[in-house]
Formats: C-alpha cells, structure tokens, sequence
C-alpha cells in the first residue's frame, strides 16, 4: 500500500512530518536510489528510501512512545550537527526506540521538549491550527513598562503578521531585570524572543515550563521520563480541541 512520503518517514521514527517535508524539498531523501518530490508516496514494505543515504527501517512500529526532557542550555534540538555542535540526540541514546524532538527550543533556550515516534502526534503538537498552548518563563533586563507588557498581550507585528495575542504576567521584578512568564499558542521560529526584541526587551534566559497542562515539574537539565497516560490524553484532547475550531472557522 502507497502512503504519503512525509508519513512514513516520521512513522520509521527518522524525525517529525513537517521536518521530514523539508527534507523531501531539501532532495536529502531518495525513493530507490531516485530523489523525491513533495507528494510522492512510496511502500514502506517494498521500496527502499533513504535520508542522506542512510536506509530507514520503515517497518510497521507495533508500539509509540512519548517521553519528556528537560533540554539544557548549549544543545540543538536536532538529532545530529554538521558543525559538531552538541544536539538533544545525545540525551534519548540510551531509549530503546528511536525518536525525534517534536517542534524545537533554540540552542540557548531550556526546559521541556517532547520526544515520540508518532508522526501524527508530533504534527498534532507543532501545527499551528492546533493551537497547543506553550508556557515560559522569561527573564528580561530591566524593568518592563505597561505599554510593552499592553504590546506582548496584544500581539506584536513579525514579519508583516500580527502575533496571537498571549497571556503575560509579571512574576519577579527586582534591580536590573524582570521575569515573565508568557504562554502562547502559535509557535513560529523564536516567536518569544522576536516578540521580546520587537518591543525593546532584551532577553537574558528563556525556560520553557510547560506544553498546555504538561509542566516540567521537578525534572533537572538532561533528565527524561515518560509521560503518564493522563498526560499524553490532556495533549490530544487539546490538540482535536485547536483541531475543530480551525475546521470550524474555516467552514464560515
């Protein structure tokens, strides 16, 4: 049976679908020995498709998996660097499956990040229409005035679009710096710096606390678990919730 290329690439655990589309797009991925094209579709139990030239084993996964990790400061979220540079690969060696990072926290940021080797959650979690809320804490220098906090909560201008309006509150003000803590449900590239330094605040330390009601807890930098079923069910109850709204707006 025929599937869409992008799926059974995040299916064989390689990496997410929208990661896997840029890869197709890139020409890093060949369809026997042929280079693929968006679209494509190929049989996972019968051709051979490569990334790079590595072979990916595109056998059926009987079992997902999801975890959590507390990524620390100073690594990629990519599972290897053509630079050398240390990426979150090293800290899930030692799991029994293959899985990839869903969405990203750049090499400076910390706090938690979702591993699994289930295309379709991690698609679910990072897609925008879905609406996942992400909460951080922020520690700004100086102090924060009304106006940019009033400017952050309603939406900040990032290439030429208007940001979603998000929930900012300040959680520590002392000489020489402020902290925030900032949830928002979009997710573009470095969104909460670029929305910090579109209002003239300079980020000092960037924590991700949270992925809607999934919080990082008492995990230390480089530590991992599991997530619990309860959890796991909260992420997709809230993902098919961002699901039907967008169906639902895009049908008025």
């Amino acid at each position: 049976m025929e599937i869409r290329l992008q799926k059974i690439i995040a299916e064989s655990g390689f990496c997410s679908r929208r990661k896997a589309e840029e890869l197709i797009a890139q020409r890093r991925v060949k369809v026997n020995g042929r280079p693929a094209s968006i679209g494509q579709k190929a049989d996972p139990n019968r051709d051979r498709i490569t990334v790079d030239g590595e072979l990916l084993d595109t056998r059926t996964r009987d079992e997902l998996v999801y975890y959590m990790l507390y990524k620390p400061r100073g690594y990629l979220t990519a599972m290897s660097d053509d630079r050398g540079r240390k990426c979150v690969s090293a800290l899930v060696e030692g799991l029994p499956y293959r899985v990839f990072p869903v969405g990203r926290l750049d090499l400076n940021s910390e706090g938690l990040l979702l591993f699994t080797n289930d295309g379709d959650f991690a698609n679910d979690m990072a897609h925008p229409s879905r609406q996942v809320p992400k909460t951080y804490r922020v520690t700004v220098r100086g102090e924060v005035s009304g106006e940019q906090l009033a400017r952050l909560t309603e939406g900040v201008e990032l290439d030429g679009v208007l940001t979603i309006p998000a929930e900012v509150r300040v959680a520590v003000e002392e000489p020489g710096r402020t902290v925030l803590i900032i949830t928002i449900t979009e997710g573009r590239n470095r969104e909460i710096r670029r929305m910090c330094e579109a209002v003239n605040l300079e980020v000092a330390r960037l924590k991700r606390l949270a992925i809607g009601p999934v919080r990082l807890g008492m995990l230390r930098p480089g530590e991992l678990r599991e997530l619990t079923p309860d959890e796991l069910a909260a992420l997709k109850r809230l993902a098919a919730k961002g699901a039907a709204k967008s169906a639902g707006r895009g049908a008025k």
